[in-house]
């Protein structure tokens, strides 16, 4: 596909729900998927509606609520599953079925006991069950990652002609280094004659780190969708993040590349994530993580402060998070301290900043992090009115 507008496909409510302890209930569900609509999010994966009772109503409740984003059910390459799927979204006003199957031959041996051969036919023969269901069909060709290139574009190319107007490429196991990811949806775009009849997607895992980096060696390669979760959620080491690969496209212009996504609504989704799957952003996640804007370092600190782009990138209010954050610690600098003084309403000259300095060391030594009422016993012993004022 010749646009630039990367499509971004969140399954934090299917993938992202996989995680042990996120599971989640119908009214949980609809609460993120409208935030992921409001975010401008272009396909909500609902659920895998025939796992359980539960999914199917919450692929059949989110299908009433979105009316903007396309409403996807997650399949595998069986008939009843595809009927239920597209039964669970019959009231979706832009419905998807997800369906697709093994193609590595670690699955096709071992998971299916099958050939390459069966493998097609019942690949191709999925995309006709769903074609029956919606004209939008997406396939999964799993573990794509390890599947050998040339019998995988024959996947491709025959799911296409089948009907499905995207196909998945999923590093499932995460095994992919970022240029050979890059290379194999290359290799699908310049070997697939069919190619430019549908979207090429990224769906890449965490296991070894990279998924972030593959997902985005994918669109440059030429893939135009990614498929990611909130706060990267998935099963075993999570998937590919959305607010990550979603502001390196922001950032990287050179790129050429967009999204539609409202980047100043993703720490709050972040925390809203977090707090209904009861599962806590780590401190130094990109983009959201507690620490994304906090500086330690004295060198760091200092150069902050003189100009914030020294150390950071992205400013704070691009994407939703509180101001940056001037953290004092043992590491910490004069220009640090003398800065959070002058934010507390002191002001000290810089002999008097060198004497503070000393003092502010013996109690930072003996705290992991000095807090503003440290400082203001300290202060209050050269400025006790203004002291007194604060207190």
């Amino acid at each position: 596909m010749p646009s630039n507008k990367i499509y971004i496909f969140d399954t934090t409510l299917r993938d992202g729900e996989q995680v042990p302890g996120c599971k989640l209930n119908t009214k949980e569900k609809i609460e993120i998927a409208l935030a992921l609509e409001e975010l401008g999010v272009d396909i909500i994966e609902a659920g895998f509606p025939i796992s359980s009772p539960g999914d199917f109503e919450s692929v059949t409740e989110i299908s009433k609520v979105i009316k903007n984003a396309t409403v996807c059910g997650l399949s595998r390459a069986v008939e009843k599953d595809i009927e239920t799927a597209a039964a669970a979204l019959r009231y979706a006003k832009y419905p998807r079925i997800h369906t697709g199957i093994g193609t590595s031959d670690f699955h096709i041996k071992a998971k299916f006991n099958s050939t390459r051969e069966e493998i097609l036919k019942r690949a191709v023969q999925a995309v006709k069950w769903a074609r029956n269901f919606t004209d939008n069909v997406e396939f999964y060709a799993e573990d794509a990652g390890r599947t050998e290139n040339e019998y995988l574009a024959r996947v491709v190319e025959a799911v296409i002609a089948a009907g499905a107007t995207t196909v998945n490429i999923p590093d499932t196991t995460g095994y992919c280094l970022p240029h050979q990811y890059g290379e194999k949806i290359a290799y699908l775009i310049n070997n697939v004659p069919n190619v430019d009849k549908a979207v090429l997607s990224c769906h890449c895992h965490n296991d070894l780190g990279m998924a972030t980096a593959n997902s985005i060696s994918g669109v440059i390669a030429g893939a135009r969708q990614i498929e990611c979760t909130i706060n990267g959620l998935g099963e075993r080491a999570g998937n590919t993040s959305l607010e990550e690969v979603v502001m390196v496209i922001k950032q990287h212009q050179c790129l050429d590349l967009h999204t539609d996504i409202r980047a100043e609504q993703l720490n709050p989704i972040s925390q809203l994530v977090a707090d209904v799957m009861r599962m806590p952003v780590q401190p130094n996640k990109a983009i959201v993580g507690a620490n994304a804007f906090s500086h330690s370092s004295g060198i760091h600190q200092d150069g902050f402060l003189k100009d914030s782009q020294t150390y950071e990138i992205i400013r704070p209010e691009e994407v939703g998070a509180e101001t940056s954050k001037i953290v004092l610690t043992a590491r910490s600098g004069r220009s640090a301290l003398a800065y959070r003084f002058r934010k507390l309403g002191f002001e000290f000259n810089r002999n008097d900043i060198d004497v503070l300095y000393e003092q502010f060391l013996q109690v930072a030594d003996a705290k992991k992090e000095v807090q503003d009422t440290d400082l203001i016993e300290m202060a209050a012993k050269y400025q006790p009115e203004v002291a007194a004022a604060i207190s």
